[in-house]
């Protein structure tokens, strides 16, 4: 009777506040249906602050941490071939100068925290650029024109890709991928008209590449907002340019308009794979039907400063769900917040791309992604939009739970009743979560004050404060288990056969 006359009340005090009544939802899991392959595809890779940061102990150290979180294989950035690089330069006579110190410095790193580059061909040394004015507005004013000189510009590619080659042998880079240029559909590129000669770049850079070895994989055209990639496969099959992969950007936050060129309303949370799904379609269509797809930068929403909060979990869960089998790899952009695009960030929690923020305090979104890392090399069948069933080898199920709600929605707890079969009925359910209270680095940060130039000491009691605690031991009652998720808040299951 005392439970009958609680539960009313909280009807009733529901519906006093406007607020939506507590519903149960009942998913069943069969631990031994069918699986399909569900590769990583989310984790593989990552973008990264300009090449040269690499140099940096903060950006070594917090690749090294999200590593341990995801075994991260790629990282991607920008500007190998910027002057601070000192890959080219010409002596008094207009000879060119090969410089490849810190290229060697900046790859070492890479390779000897176990990730590979992602050598992104970019951007253009001021003494071969065309136009030594045309600097984009970034902090670091790189060159965004096309070559003075073709033949200098094939020269420069081909020393470059024979050094990199010699160093570390042909096995070692044919296993990296070569990327050209960034975004030159926007102010990237400032070749006139842009496509036709960022396919002239393309087509110089591919082959320069090839002549060196036919083992380098080299692909494009590297475009904002999901542009250009049937143009640029029917070029190249026409034109018989070597492609190994495509590439495109695509953001939460970018407009229907930039994404799909129309004003149809998609969900901010829909749009990323409403993306790929377009662009997988035209590769499919293509003479290339069989290349991979790299989204080489993505990010949840921006907007409210959500990257810093618990809302990306659950946003990048749902991604995962919906991107599935449609994308070889995508790179959250960026693994870390020692990046410098708009200056030297002012304080920690800016709202910036990064899994780590400045000082190396881990943001929720590290947690997010190091919760997701434990799911299964199989994805089972299941009808629920926010429930993802997975499988590893030795049986053991691992199921992802979520309650994305976007800041301008209301929500409320979801309550779950999972049902399961083919598992032990009574088994040892682990449950692992990131929500408000479990991972939330920005929440230890705001306590302290925020501080604009937080200690050492402070930044390890605000990870401290943000750990995550040992995974949450529930007894299956008769296979089943009620679970409640928060607002933005992700569990992970690990249920065993």
């Amino acid at each position: 009777m005392r439970n009958i006359t609680f539960c009313v009340v909280v009807a009733l005090l529901a519906i006093a506040c406007n607020l939506p009544a507590a519903q149960t939802q009942t998913i069943s899991i069969d631990g031994a249906a069918a699986g399909t392959p569900f590769p990583h595809f989310w984790e593989e890779m990552f973008g990264s602050g300009r090449a040269v940061l690499a140099l940096r102990a903060a950006y070594q150290r917090d690749l090294r941490e999200v590593k341990k979180a995801t075994d991260v294989q790629y990282v991607r950035g920008h500007n190998i071939l910027h002057d601070e690089v000192g890959v080219y330069d010409e002596d008094e006579q207009g000879k060119p100068i090969y410089n490849f110190t810190y290229v060697d410095q900046i790859y070492d790193a890479l390779l000897q925290i176990g990730v590979r580059p992602v050598v992104e061909i970019s951007f253009m040394p001021k003494k071969l650029a065309s136009n030594p004015a045309a600097l984009h507005p970034f902090w670091y004013k790189q060159n965004v024109s096309p070559p003075k000189d073709y033949a200098r510009w094939d020269d420069l590619i081909r020393y470059l890709a024979q050094h990199l080659v010699d160093r570390y042998g042909i096995g070692e880079v044919a296993q990296w991928y070569f990327e050209v240029w960034n975004e030159p559909n926007i102010d990237f590129w400032a070749g006139e008209p842009k496509q036709p000669t960022y396919f002239e770049l393309y087509d110089h850079t591919a082959r320069a590449l090839k002549s060196v070895s036919a083992m380098l994989r080299v692909g494009g055209p590297a475009t904002a907002a999901a542009d250009w990639v049937d143009a640029f496969l029917d070029h190249c099959a026409k034109n018989n340019v070597p492609v190994d992969f495509v590439s495109s950007h695509g953001y939460a936050d970018d407009t229907e308009q930039n994404l799909f060129h129309n004003d149809t309303p998609v969900p901010m949370n829909q749009r990323v794979c409403r993306a790929i799904g377009r662009v997988h379609g035209q590769i499919k269509a293509s003479n290339f039907p069989n290349v991979p797809l790299f989204w080489t930068e993505w990010n949840v929403r921006g907007d409210q400063e959500l990257r810093d909060t618990t809302y990306v979990a659950p946003a990048l869960a749902y991604d995962i769900a919906q991107c599935d089998g449609l994308v070889t790899m995508m790179s959250y952009w960026t693994f870390d917040d020692v990046f410098e695009e708009g200056g030297v960030p002012r304080d920690p929690m800016h709202g910036g791309f990064g899994l780590i923020a400045s000082g190396g305090i881990k943001k929720p979104s590290y947690y997010g992604y190091s919760l997701l890392h434990d799911l299964g090399s199989e994805r089972l069948p299941n009808s629920a939009a926010d429930v993802l069933v997975t499988r590893r080898p030795d049986g053991t199920l691992v199921v992802a739970l979520w309650n994305n709600v976007e800041p301008e929605q209301s929500g409320a707890a979801r309550q779950l009743h999972l049902q399961f079969k083919n598992v032990r009925p009574g088994g040892t359910v682990l449950v692992s979560r990131a929500d408000d209270t479990h991972g939330n680095t920005l929440a230890a940060y705001k306590r302290l004050g925020s501080p604009q130039y937080p200690t050492m000491s402070q930044v390890e009691e605000i990870n401290r404060a943000g750990q995550l605690p040992p995974p949450e031991a529930i007894a299956l009652k008769n296979g089943t288990l009620d679970i409640t998720v928060p607002i933005n808040g992700l569990a992970i299951l690990e249920v065993p056969r």
